[in-house]
């Protein structure tokens, strides 16, 4: 049984008032050889309306006792009752032991104990005053407690407690009756779980157990029908639930996904009962990552099943684990299913990529590739492919594959690549990474460089044979190529080159300009000497147009 009195607190308040009142110490009459002593006076919870008395003396003592104050009672205040009917509790020959003997007092309440002991031998102590109070209180217990089922199962997890307060007073211990409207609490290492009685004392509170076993104990709390009671708890019951078997099937048992994606495993839970193996429904099926020693470690993913026992469960590659279990089960009435399980992530890669096409319809592409993961590693030699189409959607075809110079292989440090290369003049651009098992691939988006095509028609110099010094006409039309068609490019500016005869190369002269219909406009130009007159569109073409063919004319000048 447990005390719910401090009895520290009650020593203190006895020595107090002892000082206060001044009660007499322990006296002695003379004796040969020690005298009796008195160790303490108190009452044992178990026994309400009794005084326990420890003493001891040289000889049996023969004659206790006990004289019985309020704690806190004045000076010279009448005692409240007294009692002599000892009876040897424990003890072989009367020198030591324990005493004890009924006490009738009127009041309840906390009583200041002093003894008065004589033995065999005439020696006797008058007054000897208890270092422990005697509690004259009612006393709460519940001497029925019970627990049933005491191995709740699958089937039956409701575990039903129950019980009747009794209140048994001091002054009536033979009389204990139902203690109405108290509280109880239902302890164990886990919790509590709290009742309370109706008028006749009982009790009684039911709850599906999250525990596998447990001891139970029925504690009732002090109220305003009985304050200042001491309570008592029950002896412990203990309850242990009975788990049933499960298993349940998996659509795979190994994933290999790219970082960043999520993978789905399905299947079906069931449990074994008397009628065979039924639906698991409202269970938690979890994907445990596995530590060094080959435990369970963390959680990677967690689902639970519905109504018929089916399950999907998410496994994403944040956080993954190359080997784990699948684990069924998370409630004290099952047992765990356990299946194996693998997950194999590629890495995450990010590549970019920036291209220009020249005026000579050379492509100039640079980029970079880098991974996250402090996991992940560059192949030896990766290689990044160049690929080009006409829409950007569809028909993708490689222009060139670019080896990638690794220089660090970490994680988040760029991996570069460049390359210049002769180009379609209109198409979609990207980089594509195939990856590998272990680093996941990756494509830019498309770029949509696009150059027109240019050429000069009809181009001529009149009139020839020029005299010297004469003057000469140029003429002819500037065009670009869109789709399939040749159209007047207007407001652009070839260039005029002239090389005279026996030259081996041309000579910059002017540039020109083109009207709304692409002609050469207002070109006249003093012949000098005989040679070729060119025209080409090579200068300052921007970003739209390629340059164009030179085209050329030989003037004779006499």
């Amino acid at each position: 049984m447990r005390r719910i009195a401090l009895i520290s607190a009650a020593t203190a308040t006895v020595l107090a008032a002892s000082t206060l009142t001044g009660s007499a110490v322990a006296r002695a009459d003379a004796a040969p050889g020690g005298g009796p002593v008195l160790d303490n006076a108190d009452a044992w919870y178990a026994y309400p309306g009794m005084v326990f008395v420890t003493a001891h003396s040289d000889n049996p003592i023969t004659h206790i006792t006990a004289h019985f104050s309020p704690v806190g009672g004045q000076d010279g205040e009448a005692e409240s009752g007294s009692t002599e009917d000892f009876t040897q509790q424990s003890g072989v020959d009367g020198r030591s032991g324990v005493w004890r003997a009924p006490v009738h007092l009127a009041e309840l309440g906390e009583y200041r104990v002093t003894v008065d002991l004589e033995d065999s031998s005439g020696a006797t102590v008058t007054g000897a005053l208890s270092p422990l109070t005697l509690q004259y209180r009612t006393i709460l217990t519940v001497p029925d407690f019970s627990v049933a089922p005491a191995g709740p199962d699958y089937l039956h997890q409701e575990v039903t407690v129950d019980g009747t307060v009794l209140a048994e007073d001091p002054r009536n211990p033979d009389a204990p009756v139902p203690a109405g409207n108290v509280p109880v609490a239902i302890t164990s290492r886990y919790g509590r779980i709290d009742a309370k009685t109706g008028a006749d004392g009982r009790f009684a509170v039911s709850f599906v157990p999250t525990w596998h076993s447990a001891d139970l104990k029925a504690w009732p709390g002090a109220s305003g029908a009985y304050p200042g009671a001491i309570t008592l708890d029950t002896p412990e019951q203990h309850v242990a639930a009975v788990q049933a078997p499960t298993r349940f099937t998996a659509s795979t048992h190994a994933l290999s996904l790219v970082q960043g994606t999520t993978g789905t495993v399905t299947g079906r839970a069931e449990v074994q009962t008397a009628d065979g193996w039924q639906p698991l429904p409202h269970t938690s099926l979890t994907l445990f990552g596995l530590g060094p020693t080959g435990t369970p470690a963390f959680v990677v993913a967690r689902t639970t099943t519905d109504d018929h026992g089916l399950y999907t469960l998410r496994v994403p590659t944040d956080g993954p684990a190359p080997s784990g279990q699948l684990v069924l089960g998370d409630t004290p009435f099952q047992e765990t299913a356990v299946q194996p399980f693998s997950l194999h992530v590629a890495y995450t890669t990010h590549l970019d990529m920036a291209a220009t096409l020249g005026d000579d319809s050379r492509l100039h592409v640079s980029g970079w590739m880098y991974y996250s993961d402090r996991r992940a590693q560059w192949p030896a030699n990766p290689v990044v492919s160049i690929e080009y189409s006409k829409d950007g959607k569809t028909g993708w075809k490689a222009a060139s594959a670019l080896p990638v110079k690794v220089r660090y292989n970490k994680a988040d440090l760029e991996e570069e690549f460049s390359a210049a290369f002769t180009a379609p003049s209109d198409a979609y651009w990207r980089a594509r990474f195939n990856g590998n098992p272990d680093l996941a691939g990756s494509t830019t988006r498309p770029v949509h460089l696009r150059r027109y095509a240019t050429r000069i028609t009809g181009f001529n110099v009149s009139p020839e044979p020029v005299r010297k010094n004469g003057l000469i006409h140029l003429a002819g039309t500037l065009q670009y190529l869109s789709g399939t068609t040749w159209k007047p490019l207007t407001d652009e500016s070839p260039a005029l080159y002239f090389r005279p005869r026996g030259a081996s190369a041309y000579r910059y002269v002017s540039d020109l300009g083109t009207d709304s219909k692409g002609r050469i406009s207002n070109v006249v130009l003093k012949a000098t000497q005989d040679g070729t007159w060119a025209v080409a569109m090579n200068r300052s073409t921007g970003t739209h147009y390629l340059k164009s063919p030179m085209v050329t004319d030989y003037v004779d000048v006499r």
